[in-house]
């Protein structure tokens, strides 16, 4: 279950940074801390979430609350190379980078309910003894004679 978004306008390194935020988070709770992100790649990243979860109920009918982000990976895309002018006729590059996002989702599994350990036949607790502590006798001064 995953969502792939090819050649956004954002540089990997930008978009890995807030990536590195909901790896590994349910994705409800991603879609919420992205919300309140200030930074261009929150919004791009959300819009991948929210498609990966759309894929994972519609084609896997899968609930959304159960699912969490298994892995996010950011890599590099193309990079347009233009100029920008400067004096004495010269010309410095700008590189205008792209990225590739890809989003797996998965199923948390439902945390199983503990068993009730089984009784046991009373069994006699053994007694563990405390450790003896030997007193020392305080030494008794004499007074001095003048």
């Amino acid at each position: 279950m995953k969502a792939i978004l090819r050649n956004s306008s954002i540089s990997s390194k930008k978009a890995n940074l807030v990536a590195g935020l909901v790896r590994g988070a349910m994705v409800e709770d991603a879609l919420a801390q992205l919300r309140f992100t200030p930074k261009k790649a929150a919004a791009i990243l959300s819009k991948v979430i929210k498609s990966a979860a759309a894929n994972a109920e519609t084609n896997f009918k899968q609930k959304r609350e159960r699912l969490y982000i298994k892995e996010i990976i950011v890599t590099e895309g193309r990079t347009n190379k233009r100029s920008m002018p400067r004096s004495r006729g010269r010309a410095n590059p700008i590189k205008k980078r792209h990225a590739h996002i890809t989003v797996h989702v998965d199923v948390k599994a439902a945390p199983k309910a503990k068993a009730e350990p089984k009784a046991k036949a009373a069994e006699p607790k053994a007694k563990v003894a405390a450790p003896k502590v030997e007193t020392v006798p305080k030494k008794v001064s004499k007074p001095k004679q003048s």
